[in-house]
Parts: C-alpha cells; structure tokens; sequence
C-alpha cells in the first residue's frame, strides 16, 4: 500500500517537475548583464567554480570516500532534524552507513538533493563574516560554493547511475520526482542569488508556470477523453 501511495504522489510530483524546470528556464532567459555583453562577475565565479570541479572530477582520482563521508552525514543531519536518535555510523573507502532509530523519505533521499559541503561553506561564510570582513572576498565564497556544488551534482548522478538502496526503499518514481524537484529548486535559487533576477521574479514565474503545466494537463485529458470516446 505504501509503494502504491508512493507511486502515485511521483506522479503526481511530475507536473511540478516540469512547472520548476519552465521557471528555471525563464529565469536565466531574464538575467540582465551589468553592461551589454558582459556576464555578472557573481555568475562567473560561481561557474568558474562548477567548472573546475568538473576538471578535477575528470581528471584526478575521485574522492569517493569524501562523498560517502558527506551522504552518511546528511543521512545523520536530516535524521536528527526529524527527532531520529543515532546509533552508528561506518564510513569506508567503497560504502558507509547509517543506523537510525527512525527514518522518512526525506532522511533517505537528502543526500541527494542537500549539498552538504555547499551548505557548510555558505554557513562558514556568514559566521566568519560576524568577525571578518569577508565581503570582499565574496567572489572566492562563490567559486567555492560553485565546486562544492559542482561535487554535489556530479557524485549524485553518477550514485544514481548505480542501483541504490534509498532508491528501492522510496520508489524509483517517487524518488526521481523528489530529487529532480528539490535540485531544480536549488538551481533557481543559485540564479537570483548570483544574477538580476530577484526572489519577487522567481515567484512571478512560478505562479504563470503553474498555470501554464495546469492548462497542459487539462489539454491532454480532454484529449484523451476525446479519444477514448
């Protein structure tokens, strides 16, 4: 019953999906430069970062025990948000693991849609800037954000390339929708926070989208109404 329930919300999580990826779209469609031809200095460096993960991803021996170590703990961080008691951690070159005293859809799905370095930076960030001035350095922050990021999405796709427990346990659908949403999510709110594009456009393009992928599905359902007839 569970796996039918969970089938069934992935499916209906699909039009958001597609709602989030039309915002995201239009986002970057409505990013002004800060003069004609050139592109914001935020968005370079934040690219820049991106960028270099990729080289170093290809390029060097990946760090998959970091990846491990940093999925373990999400597993732990979103586990004890949601009033779960820790009882082990094993963390190893080839897998790790977790034990829980409970769990949800969200402690199983976290680390692939909460980037825990990028986080952790961001929070580095605003704590150091209570003592330094770390503003001027705001360009280097983002380049970091960028790599960690970069690692974030990377190591993601390539887990999700492989057969997953979490993925199993969750419903490969349901799962799917999740991880896509809440990614997209955080890729839009990259855009206004390195872009023009403001949190008020965001909502705006949101709200038309939603009406947009409603219209759509309507559309399809009196077709296919039409034709069943």
């Amino acid at each position: 019953m569970i796996r039918i329930a969970r089938f069934l919300c992935g499916l209906l999580l699909i039009p958001f999906c597609v709602t989030i990826t039309l915002t995201v779209a239009e986002l970057m469609r409505s990013i002004q430069p800060a003069e004609a031809g050139t592109i914001p200095h935020a968005a370079l460096a934040l690219g820049g970062g991106g960028l270099g993960w990729l080289l170093l991803y290809f390029t060097l021996p990946r760090p998959v025990r970091t990846y491990i170590l940093a999925h373990e703990l999400t597993h732990a961080l979103w586990g004890s948000l949601m009033g779960a008691r820790i009882f082990d951690m094993r963390i190893s070159r080839e897998s790790g693991s977790v034990t829980l005293s409970k769990t949800n859809f969200f402690v199983t799905l976290a680390p692939y849609f909460f980037p825990l370095y990028t986080v952790m930076i961001i929070i580095g960030y605003y704590l150091l800037g209570i003592f330094f001035e770390v503003e001027k350095y705001h360009l280097y922050w983002l380049a970091l954000i960028g790599l960690t990021w970069g690692f974030h999405l990377t190591f993601t796709v390539s887990t999700l390339l492989q057969r997953q427990s979490d993925i199993r346990e969750c419903g490969h659908i349901f799962s799917y929708a999740v991880i896509y949403l809440f990614n997209a999510i955080g890729i839009a709110l990259w855009i206004v926070m390195v872009s023009s594009a403001t949190l008020g456009d965001m909502a705006g393009f949101l709200n038309t989208d939603i009406r947009t992928v409603i219209t759509w599905i309507i559309v399809g359902i009196r077709w296919v109404y039409g034709e069943i007839r």
